[in-house]
């Protein structure tokens, strides 16, 4: 991230507010780490401020609170974290970061934490007018149900107060115009504002709407941004957590679609915020894709399965009911059928994996041939052990790999077998117990088992 703050026309700082406790999610986990598309509500804000431009980013967390600070670290590397120790109000929550507002004539952009669904476009969108000469933007929304929301009040178009619901009016309660929260503020006067903002009403707080006033007292330029209600949702409980996954949800897919990718049934799958679907990759019904998966082009998804961290090279055809886990890697035109779970294995062009089986630890060569029932025995207990099978190897129905193990080019291993040592090229290893046939050994067992239950019930 840039240490230039920029100007009215360049970059801006976005300070994120984060500090909050989150009761009614009811967790012990801070309520901006909570996930969305398998990415923290946190996360989620700082990916779209970045994108909208901000070349400062600071976060304003509760004291403390390492895993939070670990999260900002991830999701944007140089940003600065600002600890608050007591909670008097947005406006004393930005102040928390006053270090990196002072001494610079960036923009400054307030976002919150909790409200992940605001987008890049709106996040510049509110920005812009500043470089059009206002010196206050904030966003706001026409509220189906405005109550419990603080009022944009306006006189001839322009913006002249934000009112808490607990300071309005009646009057001022029946206007529509909600409050987003989000507000940006010029350089030129954003600390002037912020500084003079006190804490004259019900609650004492100190709150960031006042900036809205102390503007228009000044003679200075106040606009308004819209937005619409849905995109301004605040995330409170899990109830509302839920309406904002459906809501991300739906973009994730529409991006896949748009971008060439066919959802057979797109109110069943479920996307990660960094899934990446090629061209002409299909997916059937019933598919969780986790974080880190990248399917490539002309691929095939079938339904019921399960991807995380996986990467899916061309024309791969996977499924149904496929687990691929972390590190898991299919190079062009792999097959895995019904009920194969792949972890931490690369599988190159061609191979073919068809139903039951367990690949772990693993490098699997291009047109090998893995028979239903198959296993890795990659863990002894204590350490994991990767099992190596060749280029055209025919591994048979059943059998058992045992790590550490080599299985060369063109091998053919017999159903059944437990291998335990080295294959080399071309081999055929079978590894199983002789059999055993004893004629009429059945029907003279279940006469004896017959008879000791007849006994048995007398």
């Amino acid at each position: 991230m840039s240490a230039d703050h920029g100007t009215a026309g360049g970059g801006f700082t976005a300070i994120v507010l984060a500090a909050g406790k989150g009761t009614r999610m009811r967790s012990e986990r801070p309520k901006v780490l909570h996930a969305l598309a398998n990415r923290s509500m946190l996360g989620h804000v700082l990916a779209a401020v970045q994108e909208a431009g901000a070349q400062q980013l600071a976060v304003v967390v509760e004291p403390g609170r390492a895993d939070v600070a670990d999260e900002v670290a991830r999701m944007a590397p140089g940003a600065s974290t600002h600890p608050q120790a007591e909670r008097l109000g947005t406006a004393h929550a930005v102040l928390a970061a006053r270090a990196a507002i002072e001494g610079s004539q960036a923009d400054v952009l307030v976002a919150f934490g909790d409200t992940p669904l605001i987008t890049a476009q709106t996040y510049a969108r509110l920005r812009a007018p500043l470089r059009e000469g206002a010196a206050v933007a904030v966003l706001a929304f026409e509220a189906r149900d405005p109550t419990g929301y603080g009022r944009v009040l306006t006189e001839g178009g322009r913006v002249v107060a934000i009112r808490e619901e607990k300071d309005a009016s009646a009057d001022e309660r029946a206007v529509r115009l909600s409050n987003a929260g989000l507000m940006a503020l010029s350089g030129e006067h954003a600390l002037s504002l912020l500084t003079r903002i006190g804490n004259d009403n019900a609650n004492r707080e100190y709150y960031l709407t006042d900036a809205v006033a102390l503007a228009v007292a000044d003679g200075l330029p106040v606009t308004v941004v819209d937005v619409a209600e849905d995109e301004a949702l605040g995330v409170n409980d899990r109830v509302q957590l839920s309406v904002a996954e459906a809501a991300i949800q739906a973009r994730l897919r529409r991006a896949a679609q748009l971008g060439g990718a066919t959802l057979v049934a797109p109110e069943t799958v479920f996307l990660s915020a960094d899934t990446v679907l090629g061209r002409d990759v299909t997916v059937e019904p019933h598919c969780v894709f986790g974080p880190g998966v990248v399917i490539g082009d002309g691929c095939t998804i079938r339904a019921f399965s399960h991807l995380h961290d996986s990467r899916l090279m061309a024309g791969a055809d996977i499924g149904p009911h496929v687990r691929l886990r972390g590190g898991a890697v299919l190079e062009a035109g792999v097959h895995l059928g019904n009920f194969v779970e792949v972890k931490n294995a690369t599988l190159h062009a061609g191979a073919k994996a068809s139903h039951l089986t367990y690949l772990g630890d693993a490098e699997v060569g291009a047109g090998a041939n893995i028979g239903a029932g198959t296993i890795t025995c990659n863990y002894d207990g204590v350490s994991k052990h990767k099992t190596v099978i060749g280029a055209g190897a025919f591994i048979g129905s059943n059998s058992a790999l045992v790590a550490p193990v080599n299985i060369g080019d063109g091998a053919l291993i017999g159903a059944g077998s437990v291998i335990t040592r080295d294959v080399p090229a071309d081999a055929l290893a079978l590894a199983r117990g002789r059999q055993t046939t004893r004629e009429g050994a059945a029907k003279v067992l279940r006469q004896t088992l017959k008879a000791a239950k007849a006994a048995k019930n007398d």
